[in-house]
């Protein structure tokens, strides 16, 4: 039997997303997302924070698009990290490992860019290449199919 593990959030993020490399040259951010819970009762507001994590492309765009107070809607999966300090604790953490982020619009509108598609191995995640991005239009442009291939 099968479990599946997917989480989503919408809260604001809690600081401005940080951009790093590994060595391999694969890109990561890693930013904070916080989560109102309204109290009841005349109870004070629970707040989760949660922090976020976001491999190759998707950590570039949202290095790029998303700062400290935006409202986002993160799609991911939970994964939990442990380590040990240097004085011999042990501790843990549980992440969001994002599949998707996106800016949440119930307050507020959003101008999107579409990046190409770079032709990259695991859906244009690579690092850079493609053309710069352009406008993503409402309008319904034709379809394009090869010669030799069924429209459907």
């Amino acid at each position: 039997m099968a479990f599946d593990n997917t989480i989503t959030v919408v809260g604001n993020i809690t600081r401005d997303p940080e951009l790093r490399f590994t060595p391999s040259g694969a890109a990561v951010a890693n930013f904070g997302v916080a989560w109102n819970k309204k109290g009841y009762d005349g109870k004070e507001d629970e707040v989760s924070f949660f922090d976020v994590t976001c491999w190759r492309q998707l950590a570039e765009n949202v290095s790029e698009s998303l700062t400290k107070g935006s409202r986002v809607v993160v799609y991911g999966r939970l994964e939990q990290r442990s380590w040990q300090t240097q004085d011999g604790d042990k501790r843990s953490k549980i992440e969001i490992i994002a599949d998707d982020v996106a800016p949440s619009l119930k307050w507020a509108s959003a101008q999107l860019t579409r990046n190409e598609f770079s032709g990259a191995p695991g859906g244009g995640q690579g690092g850079g290449g493609g053309a710069a991005p352009r406008p993503v239009s409402n309008e319904p442009s034709a379809p394009s199919y090869d010669t030799d291939e069924e429209p459907f």
